[in-house]
């Protein structure tokens, strides 16, 4: 039994760190990432709702552990003192209005450090030793499932480039964003259908509905394949949005045909999707920066590696 098994954690604790926890974390997977390393043995982190918006599943789980301290309190004590050491979340200055977010979540942050010196008093210097080693390996090891994984992913691109069967090259593109979606949490709400290289599916991304499809052909997208696809989101509900690959580039025709008129969708060539693979840059980061872009200037595509400034 640990010197904090007698204590409890007062509640004047749990808004601060909530705030800290839904400001930190932008991307709710990066969010489920952190708790599942700091959190790894306790199973609640699976069992949230991560459809919900990000406050909530937030509010639940801090809620729930402090609900029942007799059976999670070295878990919300660690889940507190692991939030505290949040130094500097940089990242968040490259997402929109990235600099008001980056120093909200500092504030938030400072606020939550200024109330846990009484609970590491709670924590001997070995358990802390412990606790902080522990995070610290299965974050690298969760670091390294992604990194593994999108190499395999890479692999199959690279080996589908070889392919001289186009028709055999459709049917194998379909494993690449269904796991794509999958690695990134992000929810694909249908199955991906095939017809002949054509991808048709849908997913939600930041509480917004996306139709996506996908073309890889010999040749680069014309304006009739944005015809068609933009036909289908206009009769979907009207904050639908969409996304559309074509693996070998766009007909300049479709950038000035479609970076009008408040475009509803925005563009993914190949280069954008190696970007992914090589780990340059994460599919939600680029899906948010793309949107971004395109709500900005009306343009309806911009290049990853534009993104990055390379």
């Amino acid at each position: 039994m640990t010197a904090a098994s007698s204590k409890r954690v007062n509640t004047s604790i749990l808004k601060p760190l909530k705030e800290a926890l839904s400001l930190v974390f932008w991307y709710k997977k990066d969010l489920r990432e952190y708790l599942s390393v700091v959190l790894p043995d306790v199973g609640l982190v699976g069992h949230l709702d991560w459809t919900d918006y990000k406050r909530n599943i937030v509010a639940r789980l801090v809620e729930t552990m402090a609900a029942n301290q007799g059976k999670y309190l070295d878990e919300l004590l660690t889940l507190i003192l692991a939030t505290a050491d949040i130094t500097d979340p940089s990242y968040l200055k490259r997402v929109e209005d990235g600099e008001r977010k980056y120093k909200e979540a500092v504030a938030a942050l400072a606020s939550l450090r200024g109330l846990v010196e009484p609970y590491r008093a709670l924590r001997t210097e070995s358990e802390e030793a412990t606790r902080r080693q522990r995070e610290e390996e299965a974050r690298a090891a969760a670091q390294r499932e992604i990194r593994i994984k999108l190499g395999e992913l890479c692999d199959l691109f690279y080996e589908l480039t070889r392919l001289e069967d186009h028709q055999a090259r459709g049917y194998a593109l379909e494993r690449l964003p269904n796991e794509l979606f999958v690695l990134f949490d992000i929810d694909a709400k249908a199955s991906f259908r095939i017809v002949g290289e054509q991808i048709d599916g849908a997913f939600t991304f930041e509480g917004t509905e996306y139709l996506f499809e996908a073309k890889w052909r010999k040749d680069w997208a014309d304006v009739a394949d944005l015809d068609s696809f933009s036909g289908k989101i206009g009769r979907k509900l009207e904050n639908t949005l969409g996304l559309f690959l074509s693996v070998n580039g766009f007909q300049e025709s479709v950038l000035t045909t479609y970076s009008q008129n408040r475009p509803k969708l925005f563009l993914m060539d190949g280069r954008d999707l190696s970007a992914v693979l090589e780990d340059r840059i994460g599919l939600p980061e680029l899906l948010t920066r793309k949107r971004q872009h395109a709500s900005r200037t009306g343009e309806v595509f911009i290049s990853a590696y534009s993104l990055l400034g390379a």
